[in-house]
């Protein structure tokens, strides 16, 4: 006995899930995508070859195992250029990933008010440290209970900081409270100008593995940020 189901909908069912096209380079136009009957033609070397039909500009591109890609789509008529379209592609992308990998990052090193010796100089070797490898640092002071009370206290911890590392990064601002927190960002001087006060002349400085050096100390709680992000190219 044959049983009948409801209509679906189709694509247009409640939850149905649509994948999003996250590749910025699909928007460009090429081949037998340009749809427009003329484009300004531009050779693989760079030359305007001026006005003519879209149908023919493809054979010209597909003769030389090239691609026709449209560059200017908002021109009347678009430009497009007879290119490798793949290998454009990688260049970009390798652009792109090498704007990634020196991306500067910013270090963030944390104090109490309470804050002992011993620990107050591991923290400052820290910051020395990721100074000395072109890194931006957050120095960071918490306060705990009543110790809002006072926030003099810890206005001084943060002043003691940044003059202690005055001879390798320079303070943005002076320190401010938010909630709270003091914060202060440090910026590393060009490198001739640098001159280390905790690591002296010779020494190896240590790697630059972000935070966990300092996770025996108590009260420690470094971390790091990526700044910076690389904007994918939008056209040709």
């Amino acid at each position: 006995m044959a049983t009948s189901f409801p209509s679906t909908g189709g694509g247009n069912r409640s939850g149905s899930y649509q994948r999003r096209n996250v590749d910025p380079f699909a928007a460009i136009r090429r081949n037998h995508r340009i749809k427009v009957p003329q484009v300004r033609l531009i050779s693989p070397e760079g030359r305007q070859l001026g006005v003519i039909d879209t149908a023919r500009a493809i054979t010209l591109a597909l003769e030389v195992g090239l691609d026709l890609v449209e560059v200017a789509p908002n021109a009347t008529p678009p430009v497009c250029r007879i290119m490798d379209f793949g290998k454009y592609v990688y260049e970009e992308q390798k652009k792109t990933s090498h704007v990634k990998s020196t991306a500067s990052k910013i270090k963030e090193i944390e104090f109490t008010a309470r804050i002992a010796d011993g620990d107050f100089f591991t923290k400052l070797r820290h910051a020395e440290n990721f100074l000395a490898h072109g890194n931006k640092v957050k120095l960071r002071l918490k306060f705990r209970g009543r110790e809002m009370a006072h926030t003099e206290i810890g206005f001084d911890v943060m002043k003691r900081g940044v003059a202690e590392l005055i001879g390798m990064g320079h303070p943005d601002a002076p320190p401010k409270l938010i909630g709270r927190n003091i914060h202060v960002m440090l910026t590393p001087l060009p490198v001739n100008k640098r001159k280390p006060k905790w690591h002296k002349e010779g020494d190896a400085l240590l790697e630059d593995d972000g935070p966990e050096a300092e996770s025996n100390h108590e009260d420690d709680d470094d971390h790091e940020t990526t700044v910076a992000s690389s904007t994918p190219p939008t056209g040709v």
